[in-house]
């Protein structure tokens, strides 16, 4: 009937055929974004109830939910879309099917508006979307593109990073990074890349397990910068891990971007953290104006999206946000193509034949979509940059490390594409604050970090010393003067059994003294009590022995050979004679008989002048001359060779015996000083060791009983028995089991 009545009348067809029409529009989302069907009807909802947008216009929409991360079934739901009617098309799917549904709404000339979601709160990248075949893309990216690398650069640049560590978990996409480390190399900074398995703890595990003490105290140092792009889950995980296996500090800052992060989560991150923690998230400023909130485009949003005490907008992820805003776009640009009577018949298209034909009014849409701008919930939005939204800010949330541990958070600066940061990230240090301020030092003699000085009578006592020497730099710096004294106990600082510590640490908590300073062990106990700053030497635990003493013996000449090596010499030269012998007298007889009865007058043929010459020859020494026949000379020979052999053993062990002393040393490890019995052992009392012995040693969880014996004795008779009072002393016994302690100052 509106057909006929439209060839008579087509002035007041076209008003009576534009109120009775109806706008269609089909939406696909994955199964597991349960919000997103949701605020996709209520912003159809919205829209439905103000005339403003679309006056009397029925807007109708079709919903199709697939499984996460499957394209084909992506684009089977597209193509129903596609033969039921579409003006357009909206999706808030992953990567993989954003790519399949691209080149279907390519060829069918479908505008397709994407937002990129990111399951498990995880940071996004950027998805790889195949080109358009003809030039001519459909898909409008209504969530703006990945900048958290943009943002990332201008932090570590303000900050002047030059050397830090970006932790990213397992299902992050790296191929996101590559243009962050491209510029990062071309700025010359030293960037480290380390994954993080689902297990978090087992990573830090690993750690403890591979690496020896020097490389973890690297490690840790490396830590001290570091970026962390991980859901919130996995990032409080990670930092708990951290500090739990004190490989986190309190001078440590990180650094935690991830676009959607709630206010709940944030202060989750932060109390769980030490030291200074920086958030980077994307922000909405029109947000905070309720009026303007409110309101968008002529319409008002539903007091359930706009008022934050309803709390249901604090709940959405921001994929959500940009749906809404994306069916707000779509309803924009209806509204225009009615103004402008240039509408066309909804693409009713069976995509599955080869010879379907790509809807004729689908670059007519696009052009009106991506000529068209709004102002929604997550503020401007347009599609002029590329046929991507364009429009995005964040805010950089932060905290001191002098603030309260992290509990008080602070809008530090802003970023967005165009101004870039707003805002300034610098650490407020201490420059004049401390002028005119007396603060008192409690110290502990140990050379070389401290030590007492040459005293001028009458002056009071002098200190000097490495920590001295920093100490001095730092009061010179800040401006502020010290008294030092000598802790009364003479102890570093251990936890007594009533809760209170003593030591230099029981001067810290009692504050009689405002700073301590010397060459003290940092361990998790303490850290929990007092705050040290970063180190600056690192030892590893050693044991030191008497050296043994150095006894003249008038036989060492015979040390290279063992007794019985001497005594088969000794043999072998009496034998050797008597072989002589015996063929020189047969050789004798011989030429008597040749020579009519008279021997030879210079040829003599006793015993003792044989073994004369074996023992000549034995020596290197000449000796009478030999009318050897053949076997003489066989067997001089080989005396000969065995006296090289033998003469040139013994110089080489004789060399090396009088110039290396050999140390008797039967303990190279704690597994052999828990089995000996002879030696006493024992470390310096209340010091980090000593607390390190004690922890290891009353431990029922150990696998072997090594540090229970060392305890055993160590804390024999409390302790009074075996360790000493100070380093110095324990050198002067016999046997001591060194703390190499790791000073304050770095």
């Amino acid at each position: 009937e509106t057909a006929i009545y439209c060839l008579s009348m087509s002035s007041i067809c076209v008003s009576v055929y534009v109120r009775c029409r109806v706008v269609l529009h089909g939406a696909i989302f994955e199964e597991n974004a349960v919000r997103d069907d949701e605020i996709f009807q209520l912003a159809i909802s919205d829209l439905s109830l103000n005339d403003d947008i679309l006056q009397s216009e029925k807007i109708t929409h079709s919903v199709k939910l697939i499984e996460p991360n499957n394209p084909f079934q992506a684009v089977q739901e597209a193509c129903e879309l596609m033969n039921q009617g579409i003006l357009a098309l909206v999706t808030s799917t992953g990567c993989a099917a954003a790519s399949a549904l691209q080149s279907l709404t390519d060829a069918m000339h479908i505008p397709h508006l994407f937002i990129q979601r990111n399951g498990d709160g995880a940071p996004r990248t950027a998805c790889q979307l195949n080109p358009s075949p003809d030039g001519e893309s459909y898909t409008l990216a209504a969530r703006p593109p990945v900048r958290i690398s943009d943002v990332l650069l201008t932090l570590v640049s303000e900050l002047y990073w030059k050397k830090f560590i970006i932790f990213y978990e397992s299902d992050y996409d790296i191929r996101g990074l590559q243009t962050f480390m491209d510029q990062a190399s071309r700025l010359g900074l030293d960037v480290s890349l380390q994954r993080v398995d689902r297990n978090i703890s087992r990573v830090f595990t690993d750690l403890f397990s591979t690496m020896r003490t020097e490389e973890l105290n690297r490690y840790r140092d490396t830590l001290r910068r570091a970026v962390l792009l991980m859901s919130p889950r996995g990032a409080q995980v990670f930092i708990h891990q951290a500090v739990e296996t004190n490989l986190a500090s309190k001078d440590s800052h990180w650094v935690y971007a991830n676009e959607e992060v709630s206010d709940a989560d944030i202060m989750e991150l932060v109390h769980s953290s030490l030291g200074r923690m920086t958030i980077i998230r994307q922000t909405f400023p029109l947000w905070r104006d309720t009026n303007v909130r409110c309101m968008r485009n002529n319409h008002r949003i539903s007091s359930l999206l706009c008022d934050p005490q309803e709390g249901y907008l604090q709940s959405l992820e921001v994929s959500n946000l940009y749906l809404y805003d994306s069916v707000l776009m779509l309803a924009n640009a209806f509204y225009r193509k009615l103004e402008d009577r240039k509408w066309h018949s909804m693409a009713s298209l069976n995509c599955m034949r080869k010879s379907t034909k790509p809807w004729n009014g689908g670059w007519s849409m696009l052009d009106t979509i991506q000529k068209g701008r709004i102002s929604g919930l997550t503020g401007l939005m347009d599609f002029r940059a590329e046929g991507s939204n364009s429009h995005v800010q964040f805010e950089i949330l932060g905290t001191s490390y002098s603030e309260t541990f992290g509990k008080d958070v602070k809008r530090l600066a802003s970023w967005d594409a165009i101004r870039g940061l707003n805002g300034s990230l610098k650490e407020n240090r201490i420059e004049s604050g401390m002028q005119g301020v007396t603060l008192k030092i409690v110290t502990l003699l140990e050379e070389p970090f401290v030590m007492v000085a040459e005293n001028i009578l009458g002056q009071p006592k002098r200190y000097k010393g490495f920590s001295i020497d920093v100490l001095d730099a730092l009061a010179k710096v800040l401006g502020f003067k010290y008294d030092i004294y000598q802790v009364g106990d003479g102890k570093y600082g251990s936890a007594l059994p009533n809760g209170s510590w003593n030591g230099m640490i029981g001067e810290l908590i009692g504050k009689r003294a405002d700073l301590a300073i010397s060459a003290i062990t940092i361990t998790p106990e303490r850290e929990s009590v007092v705050d040290f700053s970063k180190r600056y030497l690192d030892f590893s635990v050693g044991i030191l022995m008497r050296k043994p003493e150095e006894k003249i013996n008038i036989f060492s000449l015979l040390a290279p050979f063992d007794l019985a090596v001497w005594a088969c010499i000794a043999a072998a030269i009496p034998v050797v004679g008597i072989m002589i012998f015996l063929l020189r007298r047969i050789q004798a007889v011989r030429c008597q008989n040749s020579t009519g009865g008279h021997p030879p007058p210079s040829v003599s043929t006793s015993l003792q002048s044989a073994i004369w010459i074996v023992y000549g020859a034995f020596v290197q020494q000449g000796s009478d001359s030999i009318l050897g026949s053949v076997a003489l000379r066989i067997v001089m020979g080989s005396w000969w060779l065995f006296t090289l052999i033998v003469c040139s053993s013994y110089t080489a062990n004789l060399a090396a015996y009088l110039t290396v002393s050999r140390m008797d040393n039967a303990v190279r490890s704690f597994q052999d000083l828990s089995k000996q019995v002879d030696l006493v052992y024992g470390t310096v009392k209340d010091s980090a060791m000593y607390e390190y012995f004690r922890a290891k040693g009353t431990n029922p969880l150990e696998q072997d009983s090594t540090f229970a014996e060392l305890w055993k004795t160590i804390n024999k008779n409390n302790g009074f028995e075996n360790s000493v009072s100070s380093p110095s002393e324990g050198i002067k016994k016999s046997f001591l089991i060194s703390v190499h302690r790791g000073p304050v100052m770095d």
